[in-house]
């Protein structure tokens, strides 16, 4: 894959900063209440954040945040979006639930988008990848932890794309975007230990030049990441993913998220993607 060059395609994106940021409750395996949170830092890392992706040449929209939402800052999980369509989340667990509430009111804010509220728990691009250019457009969707499989049929219907459903079987990888990664259009690269077997067969069948992680790699958050088609951000201690990404020929651009990794998510979680 490495002589093949990679372009990027100019991108916008949904961000919400970290002003309330704290981990005062645990629903993921990552997440610590007896580990003081740096608010200060979170917001300054987050800041680097979007200051790269706009360096890059990407639209970054800011949503704002509600102090009685500290997770906020993981702006990913309000909805999904693909050619215009937003088929809006709906939290597992109460303390996030308000935040789809949120997303919905930015979405529905002009008449740039066509909002569809679930009718089942899903947790937006936390568990939902699409893929433009793979086979005609189709939307790889992870569950077993937040997202329900009955959320993957009903995204199906309502973005008329096609829906694969993965199976995620580790908890400490409790979401898509923590196991699986697209690097460009088409490409992907994920962590197979993350999945099931039958959805190692599925994603090995689907994408027989992806570029594998190991358990290391998803442990650092370095398949949590946000990538253009040819500049790939990704946290700095996911030093060797950044090394996997630069031999497919992708060009890494490492991050310090420490703060936010204490709730449980890094780059990704901390970006929507919006495909009008």
């Amino acid at each position: 894959m490495s002589h093949i060059e990679r372009l990027p395609r100019n991108r916008t994106y949904l961000m919400c900063p970290p002003e309330h940021f704290t981990v005062e409750y645990t629903i993921n395996p990552w997440m610590d209440i007896t580990t003081k949170v740096d608010a200060g830092l979170a917001l300054t890392q987050w800041q680097s954040l979007k200051d790269t992706l706009t360096g890059l040449g990407h639209v970054v929209h800011v949503l704002d945040p509600r102090p009685e939402l500290p997770d906020m800052v993981y702006s990913a999980n309000g909805a999904f979006s693909v050619d215009g369509t937003v088929y809006g989340a709906r939290f597992r667990y109460p303390q996030r639930a308000d935040e789809a509430v949120a997303h919905e009111a930015f979405y529905r804010t002009g008449d740039a988008w066509r909002f569809v509220a679930p009718q089942h728990v899903n947790e937006g691009e936390g568990d939902f990848a699409y893929l433009p250019a793979a086979y005609g457009g189709i939307v790889l969707a992870g569950y077993g932890f937040r997202t329900e499989p009955a959320a993957h049929a009903e995204a199906q219907e309502v973005l008329g794309r096609p829906v694969i459903s993965l199976k995620l079987v580790d908890p400490a990888f409790y979401h898509l975007d923590t196991a699986l990664a697209a690097l460009d259009d088409r490409h992907v690269t994920y962590y197979p230990g993350a999945f099931s077997p039958a959805s190692q067969r599925v994603l090995a069948q689907l994408f027989p030049d992806a570029v594998l992680a190991d358990r290391a790699d998803a442990e650092a958050f370095g398949l949590n990441l946000v990538s253009d088609g040819r500049h790939v951000i990704l946290n700095t201690e996911a030093t060797a993913m950044g090394h996997k990404v630069r031999d497919a020929g992708y060009l890494p651009v490492h991050v310090d998220l420490s703060e936010l990794k204490r709730g449980g998510g890094s780059v990704k979680c901390a970006v929507a993607e919006l495909r009008s």
